[in-house]
């Protein structure tokens, strides 16, 4: 019993395990953004996250499992995100509002954010397979979602190309903050330097979203016109 009670009083706590883990997911984003699955060994990590190797193998089962949970965890869940700006009686403003915040909150970590960039661009240079997947289950589903809610604006049912084309132009404004964040931050630094420089941003991108829409709004109100031609549109 004495020997059961010692053993008891040094296992490591739950909440050390969480500490454990969490430390490894954030060590193993840094090294894999900057070094690739391939290049990135579990003692490397390890070493990272001052744990030790079998510490993977635990939580993660192996390496494939640590970059696993690394690539995915690290964005949070699809599902929210989509949650967030589907529901129907918000208005396409609040809408577009709630969808840029999905793009905007995780830029509010940092060099986590950048990481995560990385990561991803690394992914599609060396794939594991973990990208279709990503556009699968992530970027699918919240393009869905936005060409719905677009859908429902214009009273349509029937999806059409340019309903198409407008969410990824849309999309493309929240997804060029994380795509081009180095460059903005070097041919523009005061636009992301500032304290406030994320509210701005949200206010703009919805600005600057709404006008789009508005475009292509006016574009379909002009096709439909009787008499107009291929030149009108």
């Amino acid at each position: 019993m004495v020997v059961k009670l010692a053993a008891e009083q040094h296992r490591p706590s739950r909440q050390d395990g969480e500490q454990s883990r969490e430390r490894l997911l954030r060590a193993g984003l840094a090294l894999f953004a900057q070094q690739g699955f391939a290049k990135t060994s579990t003692r490397e990590i390890a070493e990272s996250a001052q744990t030790n190797i079998a510490a993977i193998s635990y939580y993660f089962g192996d390496k494939a499992g640590l970059y696993r949970a690394v690539f995915f965890e690290s964005q949070g869940s699809p599902e929210d995100d989509v949650a967030r700006y589907t529901d129907p009686d918000l208005t396409l403003e609040q809408a577009l509002r709630s969808l840029y915040a999905s793009f905007l909150e995780p830029l509010k970590h940092g060099d986590m954010a950048r990481q995560c960039m990385k990561l991803h661009a690394r992914e599609m240079i060396e794939p594991t397979g973990l990208w279709e997947e990503e556009i699968s289950t992530g970027i699918r589903p919240m393009h869905d979602a936005l060409v719905s809610v677009l859908c429902r604006h214009f009273g349509i049912t029937t999806l059409d190309t340019d309903v198409q084309r407008l969410a990824v132009c849309i999309a493309g404004l929240g997804v060029h903050m994380h795509v081009g964040r180095e460059v903005t931050d070097v041919i523009a630094p005061t636009l992301n330097n500032q304290a406030d420089s994320l509210d701005l941003w949200a206010d703009r991108l919805v600005m600057y979203a709404m006008a789009m829409v508005l475009a292509e709004d006016q574009r379909r109100r002009t096709h439909s016109q009787p008499g107009a031609t291929q030149d009108d549109v």
